[in-house]
């Protein structure tokens, strides 16, 4: 028998397709509209056709690991396993971000923050900058040396987040999309692996305040930094989706991850004695959280930090090519320095292999090189600008070595005919 409307006593006729209760299945009653079981599924693949393909278009707009690691390369010299680290991290930071949960998809993507681990001048803090202003998110760095526990002389951790707004002049929705990079993360460690039982406020207090934000939290802050008082209209900012990268030296962490390996693993011991030239780097590519919390970072912290990375010392091979080669290598600025002025500057091969052997024998990585090329490049930046009509300055290893200088070669002034 047919159903019927018992209000009208008459069959009921689906509103989309016209298909009265005889010929489907079931049929849901609205206000004054009716919708049968067919239209339904119907209605439900073509809502869950349109989601899957604003997902796809979401990822298509997101820069690919490749692309990521071809723009890290052009300024960031070596270091290729750093660099494909931190792109993927961050192609899946900002996929899950734009990503449109679809209809039964119980799966949560989780944010994925990055530690990277690497002596001072390796190319961490370029890394970031580099990887943000690729991106165009807002960006920002903050000394981990200089936070305290709230309460206490020194930044609070929400500090942080006030100069990520301030990055992205107040837009607190671009904000929320940004990349914070952490630095001199190895220097809050707590003195001990163990829990402290006194106030550790610029240690394990800060580890305890970044928790909660590197996880993601809605934090109150206020908008001029400072401490927060009641006075102060504070704005709330989401970190869910903020990209935290930390970065830092951790002397002696190799020292407790070889103690580990010889303990548990004499052979593999052996091996790394066999071959000092990659003792570092096997080393490092055997960390585990449990050095990282031996060395004094918390459980917590460490567990919020799940993508580690190692950036190895620079050779003299390494510092040449970052001198030389990337788009904002010191020579190329150097040389854009004066050609302001109108003078082409060159440098003889055996002056840069001495100003690459200076820097190394300082074993500050990439940073030595600014400072040896700041020491005799100074007086040629001040003599220039006076000199008349000087066209051509050439920088040669005696120059480096501060034993004379540069030779100059002028324009020819015409004689009056």
């Amino acid at each position: 028998m047919a159903k019927k409307d018992t209000r009208y006593n008459r069959l009921i006729i689906c509103s989309f397709c016209g298909k009265n209760s005889n010929q489907v299945e079931s049929i849901v009653a609205g206000p004054d509209v009716y919708i049968c079981n067919e239209c339904v599924e119907n209605a439900s693949e073509i809502v869950r056709q349109d989601l899957s393909n604003r997902v796809e278009e979401a990822t298509k707009s997101v820069t690919s690991p490749a692309e990521i690691h071809k723009v890290l390369s052009e300024f960031v010299i070596d270091q290729d396993a750093a660099k494909k680290a931190v792109a993927v991290a961050v192609y899946n930071h900002y996929k899950r971000i734009d990503a449109i949960q679809l209809p039964g998809d119980d799966v949560v993507l989780e944010k994925s923050n990055i530690l990277m681990i690497g002596p001072t001048g390796t190319g961490k803090t370029l890394i970031a900058q580099t990887m943000a202003k690729s991106l165009k998110v807002p960006f920002t760095i903050a000394d981990a040396t200089t936070l305290t526990e709230a309460g206490y002389v020194g930044e609070d951790v929400e500090n942080i987040l006030v100069r990520l707004l301030q990055a992205a002049d107040y837009d607190v929705e671009r904000a929320e999309r940004g990349i914070i990079y952490v630095d001199e993360l190895d220097k809050i460690a707590r003195k001990s692996g163990n829990p402290s039982i006194t106030r550790d406020v610029s240690g394990e207090g800060v580890q305890q305040g970044l928790l909660k934000i590197l996880e993601g939290t809605v934090a109150a802050i206020p908008p001029k930094g400072g401490r927060k008082h009641p006075e102060q209209n504070l704005i709330n900012m989401n970190t869910k989706n903020i990209l935290f990268i930390c970065g830092g030296a951790f002397d002696g962490l190799k020292d407790i991850i070889a103690q580990r390996i010889g303990r548990n693993a004499l052979g593999f011991g052996a091996k790394i004695a066999d071959e000092k030239k990659t003792n570092s780097e096997l080393l490092m590519q055997s960390l585990v959280p449990s050095d990282l919390i031996k060395f004094g970072l918390i459980p917590e912290l460490v567990g919020r930090l799940p993508i580690a990375t190692t950036l190895s010392e620079l050779s003299e091979k390494a510092l040449m090519s970052i001198l030389i080669e990337p788009k904002n290598a010191l020579v190329k600025q150097y040389k854009r320095m004066l050609e302001l002025d109108g003078v082409m500057l060159e440098f003889e091969e055996a002056a840069l292999r001495q100003v690459v052997k200076e820097a190394s024998n300082r074993k500050m990585g990439a940073r030595a090189l600014r400072a040896v090329m700041e020491e005799f490049m100074v007086n040629v930046m001040f003599e220039i600008p006076s000199m008349k009509d000087v066209k051509h300055c050439l920088i040669t290893e005696a120059v480096v070595l501060n034993k004379d200088r540069p030779i100059y070669n002028y324009q020819e002034m015409k004689k009056p005919a």
